[in-house]
């Protein structure tokens, strides 16, 4: 990225080392600011995607490794900074589809960052890529996700090695990734199968009642929102899907004809947890 403006650079990249600043030091109260600098030229990089895919593959890449640079160089304390790469990333994603680029090299190169993501650009971001990737993207995604899942549940645990380390580790980690891209994908017998092989959570049933309520089976949806609320039922770990699960739980009850029981319920949830 320290080069200078010549022959042959291509100006959306000089701007993108203009934007980063290499060798200045960002406090975090400059980093909203400094980061919507970078979003400018991001802008800019976007509006490629659809008539310069190629270039914008490379302008891209150019700006992840900058940003990878510059991690050392501010004080990310509002993950303003970790946000846009997380965003850069999803945007690439984009670009590759519409060049036609290999779906599965695309998935494996995105894999490999997530594997080493030490300025954890890549936190979470099956969440966001899902989204970005298109059927056959999402596809690829999949394949590869479930290979790694497969694989860290036939592994042995080593001793001696720290639990990030370890076979289970991994297992949780990919499983979270199918998770995702199960809902994604609206596949409810695969997320069914996969949480039957390592355990179901509240979130677990409250993710396949949501699935069974975008299928238009209303009375499917309230069957896991019971059993999710069974499994929340004394988890404080499970408070957020206890409190996702009783409102959908409302809702589906007014669906179905069912206005009195969702009263009744809300009524009984206030008695036990009164405020204004």
């Amino acid at each position: 990225m320290r080069r200078d403006l010549r022959a042959g650079l291509d100006p959306i990249e000089h701007a993108i080392e203009l934007a980063l600043a290499p060798g200045t030091f960002i406090q975090d109260g400059a980093c909203f600011s400094f980061v919507s600098g970078l979003e400018e030229v991001s802008a800019k990089i976007r509006d490629l995607i659809a008539t310069n895919p190629a270039r914008a593959i490379a302008l891209y890449e150019a700006f992840l490794a900058g940003c990878a640079v510059k991690a050392d160089e501010l004080d990310d304390s509002s993950g303003s900074f970790g946000q846009f790469a997380h965003d850069l990333i999803c945007s690439w994603i984009e670009a590759r589809q519409a060049s036609g680029a290999d779906p599965d090299q695309t998935v494996a190169t995105l894999l490999a960052w997530m594997v080493d993501d030490p300025y954890a650009f890549c936190y979470e971001i099956e969440r966001d890529a899902v989204k970005a990737f298109d059927k056959v993207g999402l596809s690829a995604f999949e394949r590869q996700v479930r290979k790694r899942f497969d694989e860290a549940a036939m592994a042995i645990p080593v001793p001696g090695k720290p639990p990030g380390d370890q076979p289970e580790y991994f297992r949780r980690h990919w499983g979270d990734g199918l998770r995702t891209i199960y809902f994604a994908q609206g596949n409810i017998s695969a997320y069914v199968d996969l949480t039957a092989k390592t355990g179901r959570s509240g979130q677990d049933c409250c993710a396949l009642a949501q699935l069974y309520v975008l299928h238009g089976k209303p009375d499917e949806a309230l069957a896991w929102v019971e059993r999710g609320l069974d499994l929340c039922h004394g988890a404080s770990h499970e408070f957020t899907a206890s409190y996702d699960l009783k409102k959908l739980q409302r809702d589906l009850l007014a669906r179905l004809g069912r206005g009195d029981d969702a009263l009744d319920l809300a009524w009984e949830e206030f008695q036990q947890h009164p405020s204004k």
